[in-house]
């Protein structure tokens, strides 16, 4: 097993990174961190987009496994391309509730669970709801009725909606006014810079055990280039060339093994000339345009 050769007690970055294994320093988790506290304390709506890949599910992951259990109760959905009625069930039925047929009954039953669990066991819903860019627009317009609670002047559930970055451009339309003005604050992650990236990759590796380095600079280069500052393409090419290097009996992942893990994985080999990365200076190009 890979593992046993680099002493790895699990994979540098998981999937289901949490806690210790999640590394929480890049200045965008730190600003949503405090964004969901503020939401765990004062519930309301927030709203997490970015990319494909970039930790938007494992990042809101993190900050659930933060919240004390006897006070929190975290409900998750993640299937979205339904009707809202289908949503209302799904959420229903994570509360451990047997749903109502009809539309209102269905309602009713969600509120008095709610404010039940509020009021008399003194416990604050979480709801997060994941993918939420496949959200149909009846669901947003009856998403701002559902949480107004006695003449909107009580906010008893916290949602979090979470998608990629269509969510926010339609939500920013002018029909969804009433649930727009309901978001505390909008969050993005966006891909990992250079130096964020490979700190984020260096609390990895040695959240996984490793006490020498076993990716040299180049290989470290490519792994950024290619996953182009995403963690969950960061986290393939990184298991596939270490179990690649296993292979080849090599205690050590160098470029050549990161970039034949590229081809197994069919990614996009990048240049290996850190020159022809750098901008051009201004001179050439102004020379340039004047030809």
């Amino acid at each position: 097993m890979y593992r046993k050769r680099f002493g790895l007690t699990h994979h540098p970055l998981p999937r289901d990174a949490v806690h210790g294994s999640f590394y929480d320093q890049d200045d965008a988790y730190i600003r949503l961190r405090r964004v969901f506290r503020w939401l765990a304390d004062e519930p309301g709506l927030g709203m997490l987009t970015g990319e494909p890949g970039v930790g938007k599910t494992a990042a809101i992951r993190n900050l659930c496994a933060e919240l004390s259990t006897p006070e929190y109760r975290v409900l998750y959905l993640c299937d979205t391309a339904i009707r809202p009625a289908a949503v209302y069930r799904n959420l229903a039925a994570t509360l451990g509730l047997t749903p109502k047929r009809s539309r209102d009954d269905l309602w009713r039953q969600l509120r008095d669970t709610i404010i039940h669990l509020v009021d008399v066991e003194a416990v604050v819903p979480v709801l997060v709801i994941d993918e939420a860019q496949h959200l149909r627009d009846d669901f947003f317009i009856d998403l701002a009725g559902f949480l107004n609670y006695a003449f909107d002047t009580r906010d008893l559930l916290t949602v979090w909606l979470v998608g990629l970055p269509p969510l926010a451009h339609r939500l920013a339309m002018r029909h969804h006014a009433a649930l727009r003005t309901r978001i505390v604050s909008p969050n993005v992650l966006e891909p990992r810079a250079r130096d964020t990236f490979f700190a984020m990759l260096d609390h990895g590796l040695q959240a996984a055990g490793v006490t020498d380095a076993v990716l040299s600079d180049p290989a470290r280069e490519v792994l950024w280039r290619v996953s182009q500052g995403l963690p969950r393409t960061a986290s393939r090419l990184l298991r596939a060339s270490l179990m690649l290097a296993h292979e080849r009996d090599q205690r050590f992942v160098d470029e050549h093994v990161i970039l034949a893990a590229c081809d197994d994985l069919m990614l996009e080999r990048p240049s290996l000339d850190l020159a022809s990365s750098r901008p051009k200076s201004r001179s050439k190009r102004a020379t340039k345009s004047r030809r």
